[in-house]
């Protein structure tokens, strides 16, 4: 069995950025015009009244302050309220696949290597941008890279569950080097036109080189010391969408068929099952949360996140678990990932962290790592 690590992150950025203001004045734009619309039946008791929104409504709510876009004209456009993305031909590079490989190339330059290094890609996110064939096979093809590919989609937490499927297969000798990517195009499939959740998602991709720590070369290497997944079912958070929804005469528009959640429920319950997967995957290890010198935490709500610290180590600080849905906003399975890419240059060799996700499934995915 093989010594892994983590040699090499990247990250893509959208070229867009929309801030709070901007969408609190697109979607209270979009409210006005529906009440006017439906005035009589709104007057008559038939129809409810849609709420404006606010930036402090948004900012107590989350801790998010911006979020990156692929595109942001027609989410921003009141009689649309969702991203406009041009149809690509089949012989063209997908967008999932372009941010993905931006990122990776990213991912590889840190830890030394290039595409014909990699045997194993896995793509790994909330949704896939069609059915087959897999994005991952179309990355592996545009880097160059052998051996083999799939996509696969555990939410919010596809990423650590990847991650655990990248380590097996490195540790065990399946794969030598691979690849993961996260390309998250949130836009899509965020209902902009609910006052509950119109603000909490943002469009990124992340990538990850774990390979075998004897082949390793970066500077910047983290050993992969245990993962550890877990999943419970729950509809508080779900998509409706899928390849189905022709064969069963629904309406594709319908509120169902995009992102929705119970918020209240989701917090009350995933809290406590993160913390406590976090607790019982450091017992097993024969680490104490304090030991650790960073949580890299899914980031989907500031108050979540500090809870989750609070019950692990009793206190919560930026410099124990970074934030970055404040400028990033929720971005889905690719979060803990940002945090990991972005805070982790001043820790010390021998230092300890949990990379940690959670979300709909519900699913929890850790993945404990020590500074090389």
């Amino acid at each position: 069995m093989h010594s892994v690590v983590i040699s090499g992150t990247g990250l893509y950025q959208p070229p867009h950025t929309i801030t709070n203001a901007e969408l609190v004045e697109a979607f209270n734009s979009y409210v006005d015009l529906q009440n006017a619309r439906f005035a009589s039946e709104i007057a008559s008791g038939n129809h409810p009244a849609l709420q404006h929104s606010s930036v402090e409504f948004i900012e107590k709510a989350s801790g998010i302050g911006q979020r990156y876009v692929m595109e942001k004209t027609g989410v921003l456009d009141p009689q649309r309220m969702y991203p406009r993305f041009e149809e690509r031909s089949d012989d063209q590079l997908s967008l999932m696949a372009e941010i993905s490989v931006a990122a990776a190339n990213e991912a590889l330059a840190q830890a030394g290597k290039t595409g014909a290094d990699i045997d194993m890609v896995l793509c790994a996110a909330s949704n896939m941008q069609r059915a087959y064939p897999a994005i991952a096979v179309e990355v592996q093809q545009a880097l160059g890279a052998g051996g083999y590919g799939f996509d696969m989609n555990v939410a919010c937490s596809s990423a650590t569950f990847a991650i655990e499927q990248a380590v097996n297969a490195v540790r065990c000798g399946t794969a030598q080097c691979v690849l993961v990517v996260n390309p998250e195009i949130t836009s899509a499939h965020l209902e902009w036109r609910d006052r509950d959740c119109h603000f909490i998602f943002g469009d990124v991709c992340t990538a990850v080189i774990i390979e075998r720590a004897d082949t390793a070369t970066s500077q910047d290497a983290w050993e992969v010391l245990g993962t550890h997944l877990a999943t419970q079912f729950s509809n508080n958070i779900r998509n409706n969408f899928g390849f189905m929804n022709r064969s069963e005469d629904s309406d594709p528009a319908a509120r169902d068929k995009t992102f929705r959640q119970e918020g209240r429920k989701v917090f009350k319950e995933v809290v406590p099952i993160a913390a406590a997967h976090i607790q019982a995957h450091l017992d097993k290890m024969g680490h104490t949360p304090e030991q650790v010198r960073r949580y890299w935490l899914h980031q989907a709500n500031l108050g979540m996140n500090q809870l989750v610290l609070k019950k692990l180590v009793g206190e919560a600080s930026a410099d124990r678990a970074p934030l970055i849905l404040d400028e990033f906003a929720n971005t889905a399975s690719a979060g803990s990932i940002i945090a990991f890419h972005k805070h982790r240059a001043d820790l010390l060799a021998g230092d300890t962290g949990v990379i940690c996700s959670f979300g709909a499934g519900y699913s929890v995915g850790s993945v404990v790592v020590r500074k090389h």
